[in-house]
């Protein structure tokens, strides 16, 4: 009965509405909907060579939006390095004998580009502890003689807002000082008047005159770069070994450069970090905290140095009577550490060479911090110095090596107040034990290692404490 009282009419079915519609299509369309899929992007790829300190290279093929810090990052891992935030990435003109620190943000591909096809430029690899030094010790790179501010602001600014001047404010310092030119077309140098400012670098045809009339204008830094001269006394004859020079992007070569060169270190320290806050501003700072990004105290010109957990934890404690007891006293605290790690190290009877291989005590004096990355064996002075200079001029950056002038001493070079100091590390012979001193034998060590460690805990008759070593470090 229900079939006849059906036939010949039409069931309407409720319609349920379907809650999953995206994945709904026509027999001849694809699963998904080409909406929900990602869009893909055409990233070409090209090949770059770069170099490290010991002139070993490595091929990497990198996409063309890359930036230096991810292919300093690339490195890290492929070689497995420890990431201290002081890797960089260096553009090297060789046939100028001239080299910049590529900054964290700029694409790699685009400074490939801006070479010319017969330039043979490479990438350096290494580190940089001079960076972004500026934002922890502001003080070392604006001198007090070389900077000025405008009738509306404060003349009593700290070295910290001078930095949030550079980096957030309308109203920038200026940079004053004496610079030697070199004239376009010639080989003779002049020593001018130059004024650093925001729309860029002028020189004063009258004197140390600031007014309009006598300034002119020398170039602008928006499409240029800066660069330290390496070999400017040797290539360009410069007056001083403290050269840079404005390259622009594009350049025709060396007769558009605007090359310069300082009196001093301290001086060619502070127009060039000047110029680099004055090009790039707050991404610079950006750079500088993007390692930190996520910790707490990183927020917007929070300069101050963050301490660890531990190092606000830790306390001297000395257990040698009854009770343990707190030492509040920071000079007995230093020597019970000093003791401590002496009496360590006496009873320690085994080291490790470079190949994880046990030596013995008394045969390693003489060859053990051969192994070490901070020893650099038979290189010169003046090899020394350019290794420290490579790696910023750092308070603290050291490295030690053989003597050339005494084969039976060593040397400690070391930056202090942007300048390399050499002191001469001295063998003695007591008791028929071998000792090495860097004070007339007032203080001794068994070893080279010994005599690093202790420095670099106690600044004892150096300027400052031994902090970071100069390495060759292969790719």
């Amino acid at each position: 009965n229900r079939r006849k009282k059906t036939e010949g009419k039409i069931l309407e079915i409720p319609s349920i509405p379907n809650p999953f519609p995206e994945l709904c299509c026509s027999p001849f369309a694809s699963v998904l909907s080409a909406s929900l899929l990602p869009k893909a992007t055409s990233r070409t790829k090209q090949v770059i060579k770069v170099y490290s300190e010991d002139d070993s290279s490595k091929a990497l093929e990198i996409p063309s939006d890359i930036t230096a810090r991810d292919v300093c990052q690339l490195l890290i891992l492929k070689n497995h390095y420890i990431d201290d935030h002081n890797w960089t990435l260096f553009e090297e003109i060789t046939h100028a004998g001239l080299e910049r620190a590529i900054e964290d943000h700029e694409l790699v591909m685009e400074v490939q580009s801006n070479w010319g096809m017969e330039e043979e430029n490479r990438f350096n690899f290494r580190k940089n502890y001079v960076k972004y030094e500026f934002f922890k010790n502001p003080v070392s790179f604006f001198p007090d003689h070389m900077i000025s501010f405008s009738s509306e602001t404060n003349a009593a600014v700290k070295h910290s807002g001078i930095l949030q001047m550079f980096v957030s404010s309308s109203t920038y310092p200026e940079i004053h000082g004496y610079l030697h030119a070199k004239e376009q077309g010639k080989k003779s140098w002049k020593k001018l008047y130059f004024v650093l400012r925001r729309s860029g670098l002028y020189f004063s045809t009258k004197g140390t005159s600031k007014e309009p009339r006598h300034l002119q204008f020398f170039c602008e830094f928006s499409n240029s770069d800066i660069y330290m001269s390496l070999t400017g006394k040797k290539i360009s004859g410069a007056p001083t070994s403290y050269g840079f020079c404005i390259k622009p992007n594009k350049s025709g070569g060396t007769r558009d450069l605007k090359q310069l060169c300082a009196d001093d270190e301290q001086s060619r320290t502070c127009w060039m970090t000047a110029i680099r806050l004055f090009k790039y501003g707050m991404q610079l700072y950006q750079n500088y905290v993007q390692p930190y990004q996520g910790r707490r105290g990183c927020g917007p010109l929070s300069l101050t140095p963050m301490r660890s957990i531990s190092e606000n934890s830790l306390v001297a404690m000395d257990f040698s009577g009854h009770r343990s007891r707190i030492i509040e006293n920071p000079t007995e605290a230093l020597s019970v550490a000093v003791e401590e790690g002496l009496a360590w190290r006496r009873r320690g009877c085994l080291r490790l060479n470079s190949h994880g291989s046990p030596i013995a005590m008394s045969n390693m004096g003489m060859s053990i911090h051969r192994s070490q990355s901070w020893f650099h064996h038979k290189i010169s002075r003046d090899e020394a110095q350019r290794l420290i200079l490579q790696h910023g001029l750092v308070d603290g950056v050291f490295l030690v090596r053989d003597s050339q002038s005494n084969p039976k001493t060593f040397v400690l070079s070391l930056s202090h107040g942007l300048k390399i100091k050499h002191f001469q590390i001295v063998p003695l012979e007591d008791d028929g034990k071998l000792f090495y001193t860097l004070d007339d034998g007032h203080t001794r060590f068994t070893d080279l290692i010994q005599l690093v460690e202790f420095y670099q805990l106690n600044k004892g008759v150096l300027p400052c404490k031994l902090k970071h070593y100069c390495a060759r470090i292969p790719l």
